[in-house]
């Protein structure tokens, strides 16, 4: 397990710990985070689950795949450089106490 830290848009955060292998979206689930629906359940279908990571991890996480990034481009909040939909992220050791910021709307 790792610590993954969501903050909210208001500034709350939530430390969770976090199971290798799950996808960010499954944890932030399963550990009862606000702002995230995951409407889709995971299928990078309804870009519910957008989040944000810091510039500092995002070479760390796997590339950007075609439909995720065009499912980025519906999501209600605005797009940056460091959006990813939670569902196609998966825990991993290299992302070990990374905060992950989640928009104000999804």
């Amino acid at each position: 397990m790792v610590k993954l830290t969501f903050v909210q848009a208001d500034g709350t955060e939530h430390q969770v710990d976090a199971t290798l292998g799950l996808s960010v979206m499954q944890v932030a689930l399963s550990q009862g985070v606000p702002g995230i629906s995951a409407e889709c359940n995971g299928s990078a279908a309804c870009a519910t689950c957008h989040v944000y990571f810091d510039a500092s991890v995002f070479d760390l996480l796997p590339a950007v795949q075609t439909h995720e990034d065009d499912m980025l481009d519906f999501a209600a909040s605005d797009r940056n450089p460091g959006s990813r939909l939670s569902c196609q992220v998966q825990v991993t050791e290299a992302i070990a106490g990374t905060r992950i910021q989640l928009p104000d709307l999804q």
